[in-house]
């Protein structure tokens, strides 16, 4: 059932119907929305992940609030109650190219986290230097679903998906400079790897991504 509250419509059945909960993207938001949304979820004790906040916005909230809130600042994600962690056992692991996509790495980790989902960032294995990669692609063979970043050319999407298993998605990033400016070559070439078994999602979409791993563990685990 939508609850209609002042500026904001609270989906309260999300979870119900589509197996994740709503969240709160902060991007074009005022301090009041934004504060008047947090209270109301405060108010009814229920979980909360707020996306892209920026410190400005988290430095505007009230101090009691603060309190209440989990935020981290690389990530831009700030939550409270959070799910429990999940019994099954099902694994995802996070891939970035460089440390450049930490960012955007963080944002999935922390949804994934909100979710009740532990996953390990393996960062900094962009195949210019192919060693980094390979000298962890046996650890990353052990995760069922591998969410991988990078920006410039995107080549790790190819790459990786020829030698794991387990399915990838693949978030592009705004990583790079040039032609490669804005994530749209990486996105690109996600979009045309020859390596089967790659799902994409919009450039820096770490939760978008976190997301999506989640509705495939819930079609196995529920």
């Amino acid at each position: 059932m939508e609850q209609v509250i002042s500026n904001f419509t609270w989906d309260s059945e999300r979870e119900t119907r589509t197996g994740i909960s709503e969240a709160v993207y902060c991007g074009n938001k005022s301090d009041a929305d934004l504060l008047e949304i947090i209270q109301f979820n405060l108010d009814k004790n229920t979980p909360l992940l707020l996306t892209r906040m920026t410190r400005s916005q988290w430095s505007a909230l009230p101090e009691n609030i603060h309190k209440e809130l989990d935020y981290d600042e690389q990530s831009s994600t700030a939550m409270r109650n959070p799910h429990g962690p999940r019994s099954e056992a099902f694994s995802i692991c996070i891939v970035t190219a460089g440390t450049s996509d930490v960012k955007v790495a963080k944002e999935a980790q922390r949804t994934l986290k909100f979710n009740g989902i532990d996953a390990p960032l393996f960062t900094d294995l962009g195949v210019a230097g192919l060693w980094r990669l390979m000298n962890k692609i046996e650890d990353i063979r052990q995760y069922k679903i591998v969410i991988a970043m990078a920006g410039m050319e995107g080549a790790l999407f190819s790459v990786l998906s020829g030698l794991i298993e387990s399915p990838v998605i693949a978030v592009p990033t705004s990583v790079g400079y040039g032609v490669s400016s804005g994530g749209n070559v990486a996105l690109q070439s996600a979009l045309s790897s020859c390596a089967p078994g790659i799902m994409t999602v919009n450039i820096d979409n770490g939760f978008g991504a976190a997301n999506a791993a989640i509705k495939i563990v819930n079609q196995f685990t529920r």
